[in-house]
């Protein structure tokens, strides 16, 4: 009886060590994935999860419009075997060192997955259809946008919950091919966050329903899939692209544009200088918000995509409202 006491403590402590031996191997063989911005990480974070947690490029704060690659990010795509972006439209700074630091890895351009609707670029401040042959005299900030250095289509893809199950579908796939011990669980969480985001995209229509038809301004052409999605009314952009600061024509523009609306909305970004926000809605009376379409306030992870989209709607709701 006492030699069998004894050994008890001995299988319980081999059998614990055979465990932490299995999850350590488990976690091992899990792929070294690597992600560029907020909102496509939390997508592959959400398919990832069970396996792995993948790494992020432009985390915090930062906007990949604007992004300084580090060398942490160096390290990250030098020891990678699977890197998601949108593409170059989205992405630039990341061209160069993905062809150099990256190639070993699969690169997926999600871009390109099958089933994403893409949406023609817009410009000037009533956002006019982009057309090569125009001459756009007067307009400081045109052909430096991100968008046109990589065909004629917005990036922000993620902004309809349609182009996400497509870009989950592509993810899905890639990492199956990468990592095929751990396909069930991929396919499983795959089938969960389709769910989540069918029933994501019935709350957002709700949400913004009452607010439909109220019109407003916004500080770069960013949400052109959200709009056309949920049937909210974007009237103009404050700049074509981020990187480039208005000139004084576009600004007049604007504010004309926000007084012959009436009361309206125009809203910030968090990552941008909101001086320029303040000068379109000066003498008239429309209200301010914030809209944060690369989740710049938010905490990476799986939650992350819901929590995005959920706070675009609730600011347009909370601003539109309040115009009566």
């Amino acid at each position: 009886m006492n030699a069998a006491k004894a050994f008890l403590p001995l299988a319980a402590s081999l059998l614990l060590s055979g465990l932490l031996v299995s999850t350590a191997a488990t976690a091992a063989d899990a792929p070294r994935v690597v992600v560029s911005i907020k909102p496509i990480h939390s997508l592959v974070a959400a398919i990832m999860q069970g396996v792995g947690t993948p790494d992020l490029i432009v985390d915090g704060a930062a906007s990949p419009h604007t992004y300084a690659f580090k060398p942490s990010n160096a390290r990250s795509l030098q020891e990678a075997q699977l890197v998601f972006w949108v593409g170059p439209g989205m992405e630039a700074f990341l061209q160069k060192p993905l062809a150099s630091l990256g190639a070993n890895a699969t690169v997926v351009e999600l871009d390109d997955a099958p089933g994403i609707t893409k949406l023609k670029f817009r410009e000037g401040g009533a956002f006019e259809p982009h057309d090569d042959g125009d001459e756009h005299e007067g307009n400081d900030d045109h052909a430096h946008g991100h968008d046109h250095d990589h065909g004629e289509f917005d990036t922000h893809l993620w902004l309809d919950p349609h182009n996400a199950k497509a870009m989950v579908a592509e993810i899905t796939t890639s990492l199956v091919a990468a990592d095929p011990a751990n396909a069930l669980t991929y396919e499983a969480n795959q089938k969960a966050l389709n769910d989540k985001l069918d029933a994501l995209d019935t709350e957002i229509a709700a949400t913004v329903a009452p607010v439909k038809d109220k019109p407003f301004i916004v500080f770069h052409d960013a949400y052109q899939y959200f709009e056309r999605r949920y049937g909210v009314r974007v009237s103009g952009s404050i700049t074509v692209s981020p990187e480039t600061i208005p000139g004084a024509q576009r600004v007049a523009e604007i504010h004309s544009k926000v007084a012959d609306l009436g009361a309206t909305c125009v809203f910030a970004e968090p990552q941008f200088e909101p001086k320029l926000v303040n000068v379109v809605l000066e003498g008239t009376s429309a209200k301010s918000g914030v809209l944060d379409p690369e989740a710049a306030t938010l905490p990476q992870g799986p939650d992350l995509y819901f929590d995005l989209m959920r706070g675009i709607a609730s600011s347009l709701k909370t601003c539109l409202s309040a115009q009566g």
